[in-house]
């Protein structure tokens, strides 16, 4: 039997994108903040990682789709936060949003990792971006170099 996993360290050559969202930024920003911290805890160099800022989360998945399709990242990783509103227009951008990073991954084969948040209240999204919940973006970072690794020991997995 094979068994296939991956490691939290990552690769020496590995170069990482990082989409986020510039709307509700004051959460955003801490999102980014956890995800290049764990990064750099896992051997990522800042030369190994480009910021990419998107206007919204709905604007994500084009965007995505250009870092991934590229050839010039391991992976891709989208951070954003999507609250409630009075409307149910959250509903629409989180929908499509998360539909369209996962066809991007899917289409590309580069992973492109979901940190969107879609919350019901900013207290909510606070405590996912570093409060009681933890970090998301520090959770995807960990999800990115641990799927890029596991790419590379799989059966023609590259690198």
């Amino acid at each position: 039997m094979n068994e296939y996993y991956g490691k939290l360290v990552a690769p020496d050559d590995a170069k990482f994108a990082v989409l986020i969202s510039r709307f509700n930024e004051f959460v955003t920003r801490r999102l980014l903040d956890g995800c290049l911290d764990e990064l750099r805890r896992m051997g990522v160099g800042d030369g190994a990682v480009d910021v990419v800022w998107s206007p919204g989360s709905f604007e994500i998945p084009v965007l995505a789709s250009r870092l991934a399709g590229g050839g010039e990242y391991d992976a891709v990783i989208c951070l954003g936060a999507v609250i409630r509103g009075g409307t149910e227009h959250h509903r629409y951008v989180a929908a499509e949003a998360t539909k369209g990073i996962a066809q991007t991954a899917m289409a590309t084969g580069v992973p492109c990792l979901l940190g969107v948040l879609t919350c019901d209240t900013i207290e909510q999204a606070v405590e996912r971006a570093g409060a009681k919940s933890g970090n998301k973006g520090a959770d995807a970072a960990r999800s990115a170099v641990e799927t890029v690794n596991l790419i590379r020991r799989l059966p023609g997995g590259g690198k």
